[in-house]
């Protein structure tokens, strides 16, 4: 299999999420909602997908929503953030463990204590401000806390948890 550089392989991401971003799906011939956008993998008793529990944004759309605003480090004012509650993604995939690594589109990881997704209304946000997020926007997932609900939320350790372009979820 021949690959493409990082080069055009940036401007082919690009393209494609200028494409569905505009709403342009019908050139690609793709229903971006029945498309796997977020994989759960380790220990799932629910899989899909082999050992795997696989999500289409169609899928975490049917999942009851949360919608919270809150400040954050990267936006320069609050942003309404809206998706079903992390909890409800991993207990739909059978989800058990101690920790969870997140993974990104780059394949930034993060670790996230699993309890955290108990203990916090974190959730999976798939719209901000209303919309869907383009890769460029930090989508088309993003685990985010809701900062602004308590001091203890207001840390490094819990703005380091966050992670956008989600793609990932291993459960450990």
């Amino acid at each position: 299999m021949k690959t493409c550089d990082s080069g055009r392989r940036s401007a082919i991401v690009s393209a494609l999420t200028f494409l569905i971003a505009s709403g342009v799906t019908n050139a690609l011939a793709v229903d971006v909602t029945e498309k796997v956008i977020l994989t759960v993998s380790g220990n799932v008793g629910k899989p899909t997908d082999g050992e795997k529990r696989t999500f289409t944004m169609r899928q975490l759309e049917q999942l009851p929503q949360v919608t919270f605003t809150t400040s954050t480090p990267w936006y320069p004012k609050p942003v309404t953030m809206t998706g079903p509650l992390l909890r409800s993604v991993l207990e739909a995939a059978g989800a058990k463990g101690t920790k969870l690594t997140a993974v990104a589109l780059d394949n930034y990881k993060v670790e996230i204590p699993f309890e955290d997704a108990a203990a916090q209304q974190v959730i999976v946000a798939r719209l901000m401000d209303g919309k869907a997020m383009a890769i460029r926007n930090r989508g088309p997932l993003f685990i985010i806390y809701p900062f602004d609900s308590s001091k203890e939320l207001q840390a490094e350790k819990y703005y380091f948890r966050s992670a956008w372009q989600l793609n990932q979820l291993v459960v450990q």
